[in-house]
Parts: C-alpha cells; sequence; structure tokens
C-alpha cells in the first residue's frame, strides 16, 4: 500500500505548524505557555537558566540516504539536551525551527517529529515553540533547548584544578565507527538495486551514531553522591578536543592514560576491520555524547560507585602541557583532531 504524501503548500506553514504540534502536552512547571501565542512564557524564579542552540544542516551533518527521519529528530532533539546536562542541569523546553525544501513532504516533516517528540516525552521536556521557512538546499533543524540548574550546581569549564581526577561516562569512539560503517555501506550500495548492507554484530554501533542518548542518569548519580564536578563538558567533538577546552579554559594541563580510555569490543572490531588506529578513533572521533568532567581527588571513592564513569587521568600545572600517556609509557602531545564544521576539509580521526 502507498503512503500517503501530502504537499507542505496545501497546508501552510501555519497549517503545517499546527499538524505539528496539536495536543503537545506541558510536563514541566516552568512552563507557563507553550505553543499558541507569538512567544513561550518560561518561569524559572530561584534557578540559573541554561540555553543551548544547535544547527544541523543535511549534506554537512547527516546524510537521509541511511539517516531515517525518526532517528534524526530524535538526535537532533537528544544532542541540544546533552548540553544542558554539561552544565549540571535539566533541559526543560526546546524550540524548533525548520528549513525544507520541496521534496520533502508533511508526512516527512511528521516523521522527523516523531522522533523529536519522543526524545522529548523519554527526557521530560516542553516543546514550545519554533518556526518553518522554505529551503533550497535540503532539509535545515535548528534547535535551541532551555534548561535549568541551581545556582550553586552550574557547571563551567572553568573550575578544574591542578590534582584533579578526570572522568568520562560510557564508551568513545563507537558513534564514530558507526559512521564509517554507514559510510562504507552507502558506497558499496551505489547503483545496486536490493542491496542488503552489513551490519550484523556491529548494531551498538549503528546505534551509537544515529540514535544517541544524553547521560542524565551521571547527573542524577552525582546529584546523589553530593559531587559537583569543577569542570564538565559533552563529548561532541572528540575526546583531545573537549580535553584540551577545559585545559585551556581552566588553566591547568592533564596527563590522560591511554589503557584506561573506555572502548567497547564492537568499536575495537570495527577499527581492526577498517585498519584504523583504535585510541585515534576513541580520542578524536566525536559525535559520543558522553560527559567528560573534572572532581577534586578527594571526590574518587564517591566516583567508583557511579556506573559508568570511568576515571582517565588528571589535571596538572599548565606548565606541563596536554598529553596522552601510551601503554608503554610514552607521552604523546593532545592534538584537537576532531571535525572542525568550518574547515575546508573535515579533519576527523583518520
Amino acid at each position: 500500500m502507498e503512503q500517503k504524501s501530502t504537499e507542505i503548500s496545501t497546508l501552510g506553514e501555519f497549517g503545517l505548524i499546527d499538524r505539528l504540534t496539536k495536543d503537545l502536552p506541558i510536563v514541566n512547571k516552568s512552563t507557563l505557555r507553550g505553543v499558541g501565542d507569538d512567544c513561550a512564557v518560561m518561569s524559572y524564579p530561584d534557578t540559573e537558566v541554561l540555553v543551548s542552540t544547535d544547527l544541523l544542516v543535511e549534506g554537512i551533518h547527516f546524510d537521509l540516504t541511511y539517516v531515517p527521519l525518526k532517528h534524526l529528530g530524535y538526535k537532533a532533539a537528544v544532542v541540544n539536551f546533552s548540553d544542558i546536562y554539561a552544565m549540571n542541569g535539566h533541559p526543560r523546553q526546546i524550540t524548533v525551527s525548520l528549513a525544507i525544501s520541496r521534496r520533502f513532504t508533511v508526512e516527512h516533516i511528521e516523521e522527523l517529529y516523531s522522533g523529536i517528540r519522543l526524545a522529548c516525552e523519554i527526557y521530560g521536556v516542553d516543546l514550545v515553540g519554533g518556526d518553518t521557512t522554505t529551503s533550497r538546499s535540503g532539509l535545515v533543524i535548528s534547535i535551541t533547548a532551555i534548561g535549568d540548574a541551581p545556582k550553586d550546581r552550574v557547571v563551567y569549564r572553568t573550575g578544574a584544578k591542578d590534582t584533579d581526577l578526570i572522568c568520562v561516562s560510557g564508551d568513545l569512539g563507537a558513534a564514530y565507527m558507526g559512521l564509517q560503517l554507514l559510510e562504507r555501506e552507502r558506497i558499496a550500495s551505489a547503483g545496486q538495486k536490493d542491496f542488503q548492507p552489513q551490519f550484523a554484530g556491529k548494531e551498538y554501533l549503528i546505534e551509537r551514531q544515529l540514535k544517541p542518548e544524553a547521560r542524565r542518569d551521571i547527573i542524577e548519580n552525582l546529584e546523589k553522591e553530593g559531587i559537583v564536578p569543577t569542570s564538565m563538558m559533552d563529548i561532541s567533538d572528540g575526546l583531545s578536543s573537549e580535553l584540551m577546552h577545559i585545559c585551556k579554559d581552566s588553566e591547568v594541563g592533564c596527563r590522560v592514560y591511554e589503557d584506561r580510555i573506555p572502548i567497547d569490543y564492537q568499536t575495537a572490531v570495527m577499527a581492526e576491520e577498517l585498519n584504523m588506529n583504535l585510541v585515534t578513533a576513541a580520542m578524536n572521533g566525536g559525535e559520543d555524547y558522553e560527559l567528560l568532567f573534572t572532581v577534586p581527588l578527594h571526590c574518587h571513592e564517591a566516583i567508583k560507585k557511579i556506573p559508568g564513569v570511568k576515571v582517565i587521568g588528571h589535571c596538572t600545572k599548565p606548565e606541563l602541557g596536554t598529553y596522552l600517556v601510551t601503554r608503554d609509557g610514552a607521552e604523546l602531545q593532545l592534538r584537537a583532531q576532531g571535525w572542525n564544521p568550518l574547515a575546508a576539509e573535515e579533519t576527523s580521526a583518520q
């Protein structure tokens, strides 16, 4: 049965918005008014307000050849939630703006929104507004997330101190390997009618690339243990890049240890299959959306109680520089090789 296709022009801008935002629930007390007026209205009387915006452009940040629209919507929302969690806060509202080319139907955009709605439902976030317009070059998604945190618990990149422990959640490099796998199969499928991609045994890598999760659980567990990190970032551009940001902004150096970098088995297998350096991929691949944070040395025992967190190194005096210590004890200076969207060429891990 052929799926119904409705041209967006038959609804118009406001008709499309009405259809996409019909019956949106409100779950946060800070949301006084959502979709339906010229502005949404929020109230944060006792906490600091956190705001983050992310822009995704077709052909630059995603390829619809292998990215389902529902997954794209989910990921677009979650990566913004991750930025709020990276400040030790909780996301409460988002606005969603779209630039849409003529090849997309109403049903396409509803599929995209179904992913956004699912992310909002899972993470307890209200969708309170946005905008739509026409694009001549594909799909563009802009999401702004608003969140909050108690005044004494907001975490910046600037607070790391000498001897602080460096911690990461989850594992690293899987999202990058998932991207390499998807790209390999896309190239292999060119010109083949009934092509079947080879994803067996690598499902985790695909999920990490197409459907990442923000680490709300880590923020909640840090709070339970009474730990306020001295600095924190989410790992979107690669561990090396984020570490160098924290060290620069906090005016410290660091030592991280190769044998402590958390890497999943599927990531290791894929790196070997593609003849890629595993540690380079884990340090520079990006899009893991794990949390990188520092805590005082006396928090070591408390940190060990938090599932999914690993201590990978420590901060040093700034004059000692930023280095990765290899398994044989050699020190390699960290380089920010993660993705730079403004560079002429992508510089992700080679």
